[in-house]
């Protein structure tokens, strides 16, 4: 009896362990809001954004990641831009598919 509960725990104990490897970092809970990214700010509502060129349009739209066409006739018009979620605080975009991921933050009100 002793060494069949002494085998279940180390069963239990290594299906713990799996789980724990297995678990990946919890994103942050959505991409919603005003990011800034040195003189530019963003704003994401959902499925619609207001962007770095001040046009209001809609987007490609999931809890962690954005993407969108840069609308004419702001600069760059046509180029595919992408958002991801990487931390509460912290999202990489993308300018089109070789662009280099530049790091964004949440806007703060200072007052």
């Amino acid at each position: 009896m002793q060494l069949v509960l002494r085998s279940r725990m180390i069963q239990l104990a290594g299906a713990g362990a799996a789980l724990l490897l297995l678990a990946t970092p919890a994103l942050a809970d959505k991409i919603d809001g005003e990011w800034c990214f040195a003189t530019q700010s963003l704003l994401i509502d959902g499925p619609s954004i207001r962007t770095p060129g001040g046009s209001s349009i809609k987007g490609s739209y999931s809890r962690h990641n954005f993407s969108y066409v840069v609308p004419a006739p702001e600069p760059d018009a046509g180029t595919e831009i992408d958002m991801q979620l990487i931390s509460e605080e912290a999202m990489t975009l993308s300018r089109g598919k070789s662009g280099k991921p530049e790091e964004w933050r949440r806007c703060r009100v200072t007052s």
